[in-house]
Formats: C-alpha cells, structure tokens, sequence
C-alpha cells in the first residue's frame, strides 16, 4: 500500500457506524507486590496497592472500534444487579451509549478479577454465569437489534461471541437474515458452542483453538496445508465469505474462494495477549466495512493484535500507534 492510501482508510474509519453484539463484561483489576507467601497455604500473599474496572469482553471491542475512530453501538443483556449499574457506569465514563444493554433479572454480569504484582497474573476470578438467554431475553435484544438496523446507517454487525449465552442460534439467524436484507456485512469472533451455527458470513474469525474445537479436528499451527484445509472446509460448506485464522506469533492466515495468504507476525516484546482478539475482530471489521483488500485487512488486524499485546491487561489499540507503525512496515 502507498502512505495516501493507508491514511485514506484511516481517514475513512471516522465516518462508520458498526453494531457490536456479543457477551459483555467488566474486566476488574487488583495490583499489588508479593513479599512473602502465606502461612496458611503455599500460596503468595498479594498486597493491593492499586484497583480498577475496565470494559470487557465485547464491549472491549468497541473501545477498539472507538479508539479508531468510528461509532460503536453495543448490544447485549447483563444482570439487573450492581455489577450491571456498575457497567452501565464504566460505559457512561467512555462515552459510550447504553441504548442497546438490556437489564435482566435471570442473567447475572461477567466479571473477570485479574490479581496481579506488577506485569505477572496471580490469579483470575470469574464470576458468570453461561446458560442460554431466556426466550423472553432472546425476543427482546432481537427486536432491539432489529430497531436499531432499520434505524441506523450501520456499516457492519460484529458478533463477539464469549461462548456466555448471549448469542444463541435464535440470534445468529435472525440478525443474518436481517443484516442480508440490508445488504449489511457481518463479521463474526466465535467460540466453540456456536460455531458451527454460523452461515454465509462476510468475515469469519477464528483462532486455531476454535477451529480445533468447533470443527473436531487436530490441527497442526505448523502444517499450513492442514490449515488452508479446514478454511477450505468452513468456506465451502458454511458459505463464509472471508476467513481470517490468527495463529499467534505465526500472524494471520486469510481466504476466500479465490485466493489465500498467510501474513507473518511483526516481533514484539510480548507481555499479554488478552484482548488481542477483540482488536483483530475491530480493525479487521472496520476494513470490511470499507471493502478494503483482504490482505490489507489481515496486514492492519495483524499489527494492532500484535501492538496491543506489549501492554499489561485489556487494553485498546492506540489509532496513531498503528498508524505510524502501518506507514513504517506496510508501505512499499
């Protein structure tokens, strides 16, 4: 790509709308030291110096989406409790609308607590629940989905699935059909439980864990000709119009039905991958949106997934970091 045209997209990230539907969460984080290990147990003693709450899961992806530029609009059901106020809240903080969370009496909010001393994580505590949304829940968020597509100029839907409950095939189903009868892409970030429940989409995300486990097959990272097989498999028999595999260190494998590439990893000072994903599903979605180039696309989500995970926790990607790296490496 030539600088012009990289600026260009960037430029152009501004002006997309994209609707965000998935398994919502706080990310909660306790810093603290070690010094000296518990004589209860053989277990370190964290003293707490510092703690936060941060949003999570797919509402990490639209701080993502934000941070580039453009407008999210989240959608999802959490608990009707002070952890979901607590949401609610941290939302409000990032200037980010609510219309789209609706407040359940049967579900209960996802908290991951992280305890960590200084860049090392001690422990995680989940507090969860993943049964399958209520039918009366399922009704609810698809009409308000429904709502907002007619509603709303939305340039692309990103289903950010955290295998919690939100997303049941009731949802996958209605929101493709509705999206195809806009003419509106959908992208989708799977998990295990739904993977298989998904068809036609115009970009599918999956990391080789999914594949493994959604298609029931071994998969070697090293052996690209298992790899371009099972793609094969999801974008001839699912119909998905894009795949984009991310294989960690090794970078990204992208196809559709006319060609494949696999986009090596830039070297990074590795020091947490969490909430890699979530960037490559943001930036990767936000070039659907503008019909860019499946290389560019796979190129840009590559670098942002690997510059986020030289910072400590979930954290979203920094728009003129990856700009400036974009123009330094990709332009030629």
């Amino acid at each position: 790509m030539k600088t012009e045209e990289i600026e260009d997209l960037f430029s152009a990230f501004n002006k997309l709308k994209i609707m965000v539907i998935g398994d919502v969460m706080i990310d909660s984080y306790m810093w603290g030291k070690v010094n000296r290990i518990s004589p209860e147990a053989p277990v370190p003693i964290v003293s707490i110096e510092k703690m936060e709450n941060r949003l999570g899961g797919a509402a990490n992806v639209a701080l993502n989406i934000q941070a580039l530029g453009a407008t999210p609009l989240i959608y999802s059901v959490i608990g009707k409790e002070e952890k979901g106020a607590q949401f609610c809240e941290l939302l409000r903080a990032q200037s980010l609308s609510d219309v789209g969370i609706i407040q359940s009496t049967d579900r209960k909010t996802t908290v991951k607590t992280r305890v960590l001393s200084g860049s090392n994580q001690m422990l995680r505590v989940d507090e969860e629940i993943e049964t399958n949304l209520s039918k009366e829940d399922e009704a609810a968020l698809i009409a308000s989905v429904s709502s907002a597509l007619e509603n709303n100029q939305i340039d692309a839907i990103i289903f950010e699935d955290y295998d919690k409950g939100l997303i049941t095939k009731g949802v996958i189903d209605a929101v493709i059909e509705k999206a195809a009868s806009l003419n509106i892409a959908v992208a989708v970030d799977p998990k295990k439980k739904n993977f298989n429940n998904y068809k036609n989409v115009s970009l599918f995300k999956p990391n080789l864990k999914e594949i493994r486990e959604g298609m029931k097959i071994d998969i070697n990272q090293d052996n690209i000709s298992e790899i371009e097989g099972a793609v094969d498999t999801l974008i001839q028999e699912k119909g998905h119009h894009l795949v984009l595999v991310t294989l960690s260190e090794l970078g990204v494998y992208v196809a559709n039905c006319e060609s494949n590439e696999t986009i090596p990893a830039h070297f990074r000072d590795i020091t947490d991958v969490s909430g890699a994903g979530d960037t490559v599903i943001g930036v990767a979605s936000l070039c659907l949106a503008l019909k860019a180039p499946p290389r560019v696309m796979a190129e840009l989500s590559n670098l942002a997934g690997g510059i986020v995970c030289e910072k400590v926790g979930v954290v979203p990607i920094d728009k003129d970091q990856l700009l400036k790296e974009a123009k330094a490496l990709l332009t030629g």
